[in-house]
This record gives C-alpha cells, structure tokens and sequence, in this order.
C-alpha cells in the first residue's frame, strides 16, 4: 500500500507539485512511476507542509508593493525548486533541518521574484491561470514587489547560515541576470543559435536549480565533493525542466498549462523547438516574425492592428504545421529526458538511500509532465 493512501486529512494542504506529477505519471501509463511519487509524497510532506506554512505566514509590506507580492505568492506554484532543497537535505546526516526549511523558503521567494520581473519585461497577461500582479497592480508595484521577495529570500539564507550558500546564491544571481540581458539583446533576432539558447538557460533557469540542490545538500551536511555531484544533479534537472517548459507552450493544454499558447513566440524567444523547427525549415521565420509582432510589446511599435486577425491565424497555423512536420517537440522532449537521465547519473556517486531514489524519481517524472 503507497504511503500516500495512508496520509492524515491535514495532508491535503501541502503543495501541489507532487499529486499533479503523480496524476500525470498514471495519465501517461506509468503505473510504476506514480507508485513511487505517491512513496515520495509520504517521505516528504512534512517537510513541503512546514515550507508551505511558513510561506503562508511571510509578513509583506502593508502596502501595493506587499499586495502585489503576495497576489503571486498565494497562487501556490509547483514548489518545485523547494522540494529539492528538502529533498536534497535529506541526502545527509543533517536532513531537513531548520537551516534547509530557511533556504527551500529563499528559493520559492527568488523564483517568484524572478516571475514578477519577467512579467513586466514580456508584458505578461497571465500567471498561474491569474491576471498577473503586473495587470492588477501596474508595471512599478510588480518590479518592487520582486524586489522585496529577493531582499527577502537574502536575509533568510543569512539567516540560515550554512556555510558558502549565501556567496554561491550571490554568483547565481548574477548569472540569472547576465542570462537575462543576453536574452533581451538577442530578443526577435530569428537566428538558429544552440549555443546562446543553452547559456540562457543554464543562467536563467538551470543555475538557480543547481543552487537550490547544493545548498541543501550543504545545510544536510554532505561533504562538499557530495554537495557538487547534487549540484550537477539541480543543474541538468532545471535544464530538463527548462525544455519541457519550452514543449509545453507549444504543445500543452491552455487550461493546464496556466498561459497562452505560443506565449514565446510572441515574445520573440526563440526556445529549442523553435531552433529545431527554423534549422528545418528557414522559410517558417516569416511566420514567427509575425506572430513576434502581434502586441506583446506595443511600447516597442508592435500592437495587433499591425496585421489583420486572418493574418495572424495563418500565420500561428503555419508554424503549428511546421511544427508537426518537423517533430520539433518530440525532439525537444527526447532531448530533456536525456538530461533528466543525466540529472540522475550525477547522483550514482552517492550511496543508495531514500532521498536519492526520490531525487531520481523526481527527475524521470518531471519529463511527462503536462505543466
């Protein structure tokens, strides 16, 4: 019998992220793998409730700029990165101390920061199947609000005080950023560049993984070589989620996925199915291009009166096709499990455990995720 089916009531109010992948696991036929998700929900739920609760009880600013943190905030979230940090604390000696509770805690809140920021920077209209902060409470409260969470996710890993988390966090930071700006200065250019599309993500998505695996490893007291190898594992886990992400914009359910399709082509990101498809087919360019100007950045002369809605329909039709001709997607994925296997690889230094089976079980389940 799955620990799971055993759980208390009270349970229920722990965050999301483990149910939806084991939903999705038994969706996709794999029996065996929501089997040990549902393990994974009873060896850990605990640990996501604490997170939980004192995510709940974060006292923001009595003001728009708290409002608009906590509209964010309260919408849940998959809690994905602190379930690492749990996860990986239990790895050592130390497990989910106090320390880790902290650092799962700061990562939540730098993720959602990074979230309010990247709303007003794609003019984002939805989040978590919501208005954005930025649509309720305007472009400045949204920017402030990130702000706060990262100021606050900083005091809580001082507080924490593990040793070289708070100056690895720091280098992460900057590596978000300077993917970041890499991102903006090639926006709209429709150039197949595997190369910039794998040092954007690694910065904006992959490194924050690899910190939240590391640190907790650190405050489970692993030895450092150990702390590395769990590191490795975070950083080709966020690359894997990274690519599914892309896939899920281009393939996904509306209603499941919480935001627009072809969201990143209106933005003018070109993520790797996109790559794979323009490396296929050059012509379909024209098509993104269009799309590219269909009113996500009016501030920038683009606005939807530019192109008739026919135009437009056409237009996401033809990259649609293409898209299928091309099998960019499956390619995408086949590509992301690679690295969810290689996620995994980096954990066999360590010795066989529970925490490392559920590490592993995380990464194998994340690839059919439909969120």
């Amino acid at each position: 019998m799955s620990m799971l089916a055993r759980r208390k009531p009270e349970a229920e109010a722990s965050p999301r992220v483990l149910r939806s992948l084991q939903a999705t696991c038994h969706a996709r036929g794999l029996g065996a793998l929501a089997e040990r998700i549902a393990d994974l929900d009873g060896f850990i739920q605990d640990d996501l409730m604490q997170i939980e609760s004192v995510l709940r009880e974060i006292k923001t600013p009595d003001d728009v700029v708290g409002r608009s943190a906590q509209h964010l905030l309260s919408r849940g979230g998959k809690r994905l990165r602190p379930l690492c940090v749990g996860l990986a604390s239990r790895l050592g000696e130390g497990g989910f101390n106090a320390s880790a509770r902290e650092l799962a805690v700061a990562v939540e809140l730098i993720h959602n920061a990074t979230l309010l920021h990247d709303d007003v920077v794609d003019l984002g209209d939805r989040r978590r199947g919501h208005e954005t902060a930025r649509v309720v409470f305007g472009n400045a409260a949204s920017i402030y609000s990130g702000d706060w969470l990262l100021i606050e996710a900083l005091r809580r890993v001082h507080t924490a005080d593990v040793p070289g988390v708070l100056l690895r966090l720091l280098s992460t930071i900057d590596e978000m950023i300077a993917a970041e700006a890499l991102q903006l200065a090639r926006r709209d250019e429709l150039v197949a560049d595997r190369d910039v599309y794998f040092r954007v993500i690694e910065g904006k998505t992959a490194s924050l993984f690899r910190w939240a695996t590391y640190a907790g490893a650190r405050a489970g007291l692993l030895g450092e070589e150990e702390c590395e190898c769990v590191g490795r594992y975070g950083e080709n886990l966020g690359l894997a989620f990274q690519m599914i992400d892309d896939a899920l914009d281009l393939k996904g359910d509306v209603s499941v996925v919480g935001k627009d399709l072809l969201a990143d082509v209106r933005e003018g990101k070109v993520t790797y199915p996109l790559l794979v498809m323009l490396e296929a087919e050059p012509s379909v360019a024209t098509a993104i291009e269009q799309m590219a100007g269909s009113g996500t950045r009016p501030e920038e002369g683009s606005s939807a009166d530019e192109g008739s809605s026919a135009d437009l329909e056409t237009a996401r039709r033809d990259i649609l096709a293409a898209l299928e001709r091309t099998k960019a997607v499956e390619v995408t994925m086949a590509l992301a499990s690679d690295y969810a296997q290689r996620a995994c690889q980096n954990l066999e230094a360590l010795p066989p455990s529970l925490a490392r089976s559920a590490l592993e079980a995380v990464s194998e389940a994340l690839v059919v995720r439909d969120r």
